[in-house]
């Protein structure tokens, strides 16, 4: 009550009343009559005479806890806003997790490793009783977090008694250990430093001379923690599963290594890998391997991130024509990732309209319920239909269309979406023309609303704002500490740290893609508005070039959405379901689908692959038959009439044939592909001049003091009160 009377709370205060009482009584017992005032001494020898001592303890016991629980027994006690929020299995995994982060939180200063630990498992165990007061040290905690916290809170799986206890529950997949390994930088790379890495494979390393796929995973843990162990169950069943090369990076973390560093380690680790043929690793280097990537949470963002360079680079090395490009990924399988950097409250009218295919209405039926949902949960009016708003994007005039308008410029393609940022810029360029404002209309003044074209809805990261294991407050620090407080970039323009901002022109390249995510993840958002731009952008870009004749031999059969992107939610649960398989035991099989994926899109490239060789030597073979006679016309028709039925044949899918890497260098010394870099300012703009804010030297600059006093605390570099 002190702080309270004192009007600024903190932990010295209470800290002072705790001490103050305890020195109270304390001095009354050693000072005091032994039995207590004259009132309390009455009561006591009455009591005596019908209770024993015990029976006095259990009833005082029982009567403070009646006290503490007055407003639930009389049936005033306050809604529980976690009834309906989660699956019965997936909420006891995190009222768990959320008993060892009070835990550990409770126990993180003290200085002595072995008592650290020890002490971490002890407060993790009265936390499991006491559920209620766990949750309110986690909701203070997490109000005032440092980059500290964070570390405590994801790697604590990496304590030795945590690790024993899930190495003795997981099952066993793999007879080999992991392998620390080293990846050295390109020779184009800016940086020196070789990245570090776990490799999973489940067998001598000789073997992979006889291996041509992999997996290359990039851990997720909010840009600050969280190293591959942190991963292990997930990652030893992929690599016993698939029987494949797991390669999972151990990426330097912010605040130490702020944005671009990591995506830069990512980009160069892939360079290598495919500059010298996998020998990194331990392959043979006779051939280009195929990588499928995945990623999770932050590391689904950098694995995003890490695509659209490649493809970047690819495109500017083909206009340069000077060295061959990098060949795209196989494909990615991306687990509730962060795509949107730029966190908002409300849902624009480009992503409801991705939101509202009529397409995707069974994938997105009981998200975009709950979204429809919210205002009527409030106000208690009645729900609309399903169908109701179905068709308005086409009839409120200046909405936007799916096609790509042929014959117009690309430079639309080349620029970034900040439409689809959850906080999107208004802009003033494209104003309405003006009207002639009749006397009817200027005898009121008023403001009046405007007509509805989507239903109200709210971003999912304010929607489930209390969610157990992502809060805003969280998501705030993770951004502040992954950019840095000297970097300025334009979260509505950089598509590289918000992928969800990417240009068209980049998306239409961009491989298939998988995307696991729960329903209730405050990051749900971000996998359904980019995988429908996915979708929207291939298939106008499918429809542009079969209005133009420009067909292939990938192009000839029709656009299918699941050649481009495929989307499971998972109901009722959020984030992070894989990282605790042991105390959700459904994510096993999530874990193995995710495998399962990641082996279809190496086997479809690989079967590409061959179809492109096939058809290319088809294509010769045609060619060295053919005379100079006058039969020759025909006999080239007669061609192009072979290769469309060997494409009919193989059901080609409308991705275009990856060009041959016949003339790399198979040393990952030697120059490469790679000239498009990112430098140390965070900043990359494809198609467009790079714009930077350049901070002032004076004592006046207000954002950059904004920004100190922002990660300051977050860092720990204040002092306290």
């Amino acid at each position: 009550m002190i702080d309270h009377v004192l009007g600024r709370p903190s932990v010295k205060s209470r800290r002072l009343q705790v001490l103050a009482v305890l020195a109270f009584w304390s001095f009354y017992l050693f000072k005091g009559h032994r039995h207590g005032p004259p009132l309390a001494r009455y009561l006591s020898k009455i009591s005596s005479r019908v209770l024993t001592t015990w029976q006095t303890v259990v009833l005082t016991m029982m009567y403070l806890y009646a006290a503490r629980n007055f407003s639930t027994l009389v049936g005033l006690a306050s809604p529980e806003p976690m009834a309906n929020m989660y699956d019965p299995k997936y909420f006891r995994a995190t009222w768990v997790l959320t008993a060892l982060d009070a835990g550990f939180w409770t126990a993180m200063k003290i200085k002595r490793k072995w008592v650290r630990d020890i002490a971490s498992l002890v407060f993790s165990l009265f936390y499991l009783v006491a559920a209620e007061r766990a949750d309110e040290k986690v909701r203070k905690v997490r109000g005032a977090l440092t980059v500290d916290h964070l570390r405590v809170s994801w790697n604590k799986g990496t304590t030795p008694y945590l690790q024993a206890a899930q190495n003795l529950m997981r099952p066993r997949f793999m007879r080999w250990p992991p392998r620390a390994i080293r990846i050295p930088r390109p020779s184009t790379s800016d940086y020196k430093e070789p990245v570090s890495g776990w490799l999973y494979y489940d067998g001598p390393i000789s073997d992979l001379e006889h291996i041509n796929k992999m997996i290359l995973d990039i851990p997720g843990g909010g840009f600050v923690a969280m190293d591959p162990r942190c991963n292990d169950d997930k990652l030893f069943a992929w690599a016993g599963k698939t029987g494949l090369p797991v390669l999972s990076l151990d990426y330097k973390k912010a605040p130490e290594f702020p944005y671009p560093y990591a995506l830069n380690e990512c980009f160069d680790v892939y360079t290598t890998i495919i500059r010298s043929k996998g020998r990194c690793i331990g392959m043979s280097g006779m051939e280009t391997p195929k990588v499928s990537v995945t990623g999770d949470s932050a590391g689904g963002n950098l694995a995003t991130a890490m695509t659209l360079m490649i493809i970047e680079s690819a495109i500017n090395q083909r206009q340069s024509s000077i060295q061959a490009e990098l060949p795209i990924p196989a494909g990615l399988v991306l687990l509730y990732p962060g795509l949107d950097m730029n966190i908002g409250n409300w849902m624009s009218d480009e992503q409801m309209s991705l939101i509202k295919d009529r397409r995707m209405r069974v994938t997105n039926k009981n998200y975009l319920r709950r979204k429809s949902m919210q205002y009527n949960d409030l106000v208690g009016t009645p729900h609309q239909s399903d169908d109701e708003d179905e068709d308005l994007s086409n009839s409120v005039p200046g909405t936007k269309t799916s096609k790509l308008d042929v014959g117009a410029d690309d430079s639309g393609l080349r620029s970034p979406h900040p439409e689809y940022s959850h906080a999107n810029r208004q802009t003033w360029a494209k104003s309405q023309p003006s009207t002639t404002v009749s006397s009817k209309d200027t005898a009121s003044m008023s403001h009046r609303p405007e007509p509805m074209r989507t239903r109200l809805a709210m971003a999912s990261m304010i929607s489930y704002f209390n969610d157990r294991v992502l809060t805003p407050e969280m998501m705030r620090a993770m951004i502040i500490l992954y950019v840095g407080p000297h970097n300025r970039p334009d979260f509505s323009q950089d598509y590289l740290l918000s992928p969800i901002l990417a240009p068209d022109i980049l998306l239409q390249k961009f491989p298939k893609t998988y995307f696991l995510t729960g329903e209730r993840d405050p990051l749900v958002d971000d996998t359904v508005i980019f995988a429908g731009r996915l979708r929207r952008v291939k298939q106008a870009f499918h429809s542009q070039r079969s209005s133009q004749g420009m067909k292939g031999l990938d192009d000839i059969t029709d656009f299918d959405e699941k050649d481009v992107a495929e989307v499971v939610l998972i109901p009722g649960i959020s984030h992070g379901f894989t990282q605790f398989p042991t105390l959700y035991p459904p994510a096993w099989k999530l874990i193995d689908r995710c495998a399962r994926w990641a082996v279809d899109l190496l086997n479809a490239a690989e079967a590409r692959t061959k179809r492109d060789q096939h058809g290319s030597s088809q294509r010769h073979h045609m060619r060295t038959e053919s005379s100079g006679d006058e039969d020759r016309p025909l006999e080239i028709n007669m061609t192009r009439m072979r290769s469309r039925t060997i494409s009919d044949e193989a059901k080609a899918k409308p991705n275009g044939p990856e060009r041959p890497d016949e003339g790399n260098d198979a040393d990952a010394d030697k120059p490469n592909g790679n000239s498009r870099k990112r430098g140390s300012n965070g900043r990359s703009r494809f198609g467009q001049k790079s714009k930077s804010i350049v901070k002032l030297d004076s004592s006046d600059d207000l954002l950059g003091r904004r920004m100190q006093g922002l990660a300051g605390p977050l860092t720990g570099a204040h002092e306290e009160d």
